[in-house]
């Protein structure tokens, strides 16, 4: 009884994804093909992501080393100051 609980939905959601993967192949069918000479090949697209995702992981690795240093300088700018006496920082 309960495979049949799974199985029953599973088999509802591929009986209405049929029509739809069936039309995406219609529209794909339909289109212009551009030659293969014109097209970047795929480990350009591949090399180009990584070069962006690097890039963005420079970026927030730098944001998170600014934004560590500046939390640093503030506790200890804090325990400093919890050390000495009011009188001695004015």
């Amino acid at each position: 009884m309960g495979s049949r609980c799974v199985l029953a939905p599973v088999m509802l959601m591929l009986m209405l994804m049929l029509p739809v993967v069936q039309l995406m192949n219609a529209e794909t069918d339909s289109g212009t093909v551009i030659p293969s000479e014109s097209r970047p090949c795929v480990d350009c697209h591949a090399f180009e992501f990584m070069q962006r995702a690097l890039q963005d992981l420079k970026k927030t690795a730098f944001n998170l080393d600014s934004r560590t240093e500046n939390l640093v300088l503030r506790a200890e700018r804090r325990a400093l100051c919890d050390c000495m006496p009011i009188s001695t920082l004015n």
